[in-house]
């Protein structure tokens, strides 16, 4: 019995030690100085006439900014962040002058993800945070 249960407890170890996890990002101590500009952009956000909206298609997410964000030049950028797999995260760059985007997903996408989206216009930026599952 009790070599079954050290046995039990290595089994446990080495498959832990073999398994992948990627919780925090490379700069962390960076990105959290930076957090109350985030705070900033977030309540910026909370200031608009609606809320940002997202609908979800196949292989696609459309993203449906606020009336006043219509025809205003926006510098956007899109990160899907998937919390225990850096290789699974999604970023892009993208400048519109749209109301509403649509951006096209890698066909692999599944999972729980965390969608960053931060977009600037004139002198004012903007972030907004959403758990999305695909």
């Amino acid at each position: 019995v009790y070599l079954a249960f050290i046995g039990g407890i290595a089994l446990l170890v080495i498959k832990a030690s073999g398994e992948k996890f990627d919780l925090v990002t490379k700069d962390y101590y960076g990105e959290e100085l930076k957090y109350q500009q985030v705070i900033d952009e977030s309540a910026n956000t909370a200031k608009l006439s609606a809320p940002v909206l997202l609908n979800k298609y196949d292989g696609s997410l459309s993203i449906l900014f606020p009336e006043e964000m219509k025809g205003k030049k926006k510098q956007i950028d899109f990160y899907l962040y998937y919390a225990a797999d850096a290789s699974k995260d999604f970023r892009r760059s993208l400048n519109s002058d749209q109301q509403e985007i649509t951006q096209s997903l890698p066909r692999n996408i599944s999972g729980n993800y965390d969608l960053k989206l931060s977009w600037s216009t004139d002198s004012l930026k903007y972030y907004y945070e959403k758990k999305v599952s695909f």
